[in-house]
């Protein structure tokens, strides 16, 4: 299994630059800093892609009468013919 790739990408002289002077300063290497840089990316890109669930609602007034006070055991006890509700 490979774990690692070789690859070649072009960087702003600068960026370079500022990225190897962080690197230096953190006790890290440069690739380090380029991996911590890509998954704080990939992982902020993932978590923008991921919508909050609307929640569905119905117009009416509660619960039935005989579920009001009881607890979802009643309910599911209802819905599947399990107990008495």
């Amino acid at each position: 299994m490979v774990t690692h790739m070789k690859t070649t990408v072009d960087i702003a002289d600068d960026l370079l630059l500022r990225a190897k002077r962080e690197a230096e300063a953190s006790h890290t290497t440069l690739r380090s800093l380029i991996e911590d840089g890509l998954r704080e990316v990939l992982s902020r890109k993932a978590a923008a892609k991921r919508r909050p669930v609307k929640p569905v609602t119905f117009r009416g007034k509660g619960l039935q009468r005989e579920f009001r006070g009881k607890g979802w055991e009643a309910i599911r006890d209802a819905i599947y013919g399990t107990g008495e509700s």
